[in-house]
């Protein structure tokens, strides 16, 4: 048991798994994606923190705070994906959790694709992904 692991201890449990994934599926192309929204002030007030890797966006990170509701996200979404498009990914996923937004992600066609009932208790955790249209 490690009790303060840090990330040089995450690299070397990665670093296996790593190997066996891209012998078994080949090179994940592994890449960032970043979307910042910024107040008059330019400070960075929300966005979107994203990961690619075999083909794929994954949406880690989608925060608006005090700019939330005014179309913003979809907004942010829609770069996202057009970047993604732009990277020749084939689609996006994501998860959220029942009191969040899962209506959001449904209404820009993602599809719900797994669901952790009861976590966190008396919620779930819903997994969505969307496949985009090679260009």
């Amino acid at each position: 048991m490690e009790p303060h692991p840090d990330g040089v201890i995450r690299e070397g449990i990665l670093a296996p798994l790593v190997a066996h994934n891209d012998g078994a599926a080949g090179p994940g192309d592994w890449g960032l994606l970043a979307i910042t929204v910024r107040n008059c002030r330019d400070e960075i007030v929300g966005g979107l923190w994203g990961r690619t890797g075999y083909g794929f966006l994954f949406v880690e990170l989608l925060a608006l705070g005090s700019a939330r509701g005014n179309g913003l996200g979809r907004q942010v979404m829609a770069m996202a994906e057009a970047e993604a498009g732009k990277r020749g990914l084939s689609g996006i996923w994501l998860d959220t959790w029942t009191f969040q937004a899962p209506e959001f992600y449904r209404g820009l066609g993602f599809e719900e694709c797994g669901r952790i009932r009861d976590y966190p208790p008396g919620h779930d955790r819903i997994f969505f992904v969307k496949r985009l249209t090679p260009p």
